[in-house]
């Protein structure tokens, strides 16, 4: 087993999952790799940290990006580090942690919907709740937000606009 900081077993892993889900999201920097369920797994194997993580869609141009984080940020916390990029299954919006659900709230992102398989959630015909201050009663502006896997939204309570994370 590689050492680090003196740990060995499953508190090295322990260690070098927490580096990988440390990396904030480029594009959502409120939000980890972790909190997105896109980090799929850290494994030592042979003494390297294996990082294997699913790009939350085919053309997301962050993922080269989040990648060489991970990797970076597991070098950084002393270990020799690989990352797999992980396609099947496909990433959805229901790996998103319940923290990081709460962390986009905070941040003036309203998280997607649950159930993405549902037909009404893929498709727009849901209730968004202003993530400033909750009401329900809101509108699409457009389809494309400020990234790919977001939607502009506005709040007809408190008249705020803000993005809304996709359902995928």
């Amino acid at each position: 087993m590689t050492m680090v900081g003196g740990a060995t077993g499953l508190d090295t892993r322990q260690q070098a999952w927490a580096a990988a889900a440390s990396v904030p999201d480029p594009e959502v920097p409120c939000v980890t790799v972790a909190d997105l369920g896109i980090l799929r797994s850290v494994e030592l194997v042979d003494g390297v940290a294996v990082a294997r993580v699913t790009p939350t869609y085919s053309g997301c141009p962050a993922v080269l990006a989040i990648e060489l984080a991970v990797e970076a940020a597991l070098r950084d916390a002393g270990f020799e580090a690989r990352v797999e990029r992980v396609v099947s299954p496909a990433w959805t919006t229901d790996w998103i942690t319940p923290e990081g659900r709460e962390k986009l709230r905070d941040y003036g992102i309203a998280p997607p919907q649950q159930a993405s398989s549902s037909i009404r959630s893929l498709f727009g015909e849901i209730e968004v709740a202003c993530p400033r201050c909750g009401s329900a009663k809101t509108e699409r502006l457009s389809e494309f937000g400020s990234t790919a896997c977001k939607a502009h939204w506005r709040c007809l309570a408190c008249r705020e606009p803000f993005d809304y994370f996709k359902c995928i």
